[in-house]
């Protein structure tokens, strides 16, 4: 997962690598699949810089932003899908201050 300052240095990365290979599917003809393994991705390989994990599709790099999930369950350890999610999507635990406040 990306922090907000890591994800301002990635995204323009990003933008660039998604229009490089929509460029190069319009010039050439070919499928995704190909475009993605034949073209070189600047975000994947400053993601791998950042992270030490390597993704090979930068479409996949919009999911890796921290901010974008909510918190840390305290029961299984998972994100909360969302900063609003209003209990945990992996184990189902509602924290008790989303229990109190639905009182």
């Amino acid at each position: 997962m990306l922090t907000d300052d890591e994800w301002e240095e990635l995204e323009p990365l990003l933008k660039k690598d998604i229009e490089c290979i929509k460029a190069y599917r319009t010039e050439t003809g070919v499928g995704l699949r190909e475009a993605l393994d034949i073209l070189r991705h600047d975000a994947c390989e400053r993601c791998f810089e950042i992270t030490g994990f390597t993704e090979t599709n930068p479409d996949v790099l919009w999911h890796h932003r921290l901010s974008i999930y909510g918190s840390e369950c305290t029961q299984c350890g998972h994100l909360f899908r969302t900063p609003e999610a209003s209990f945990c999507a992996n184990c189902g635990y509602i924290p008790s201050a989303m229990v109190e406040s639905a009182v």
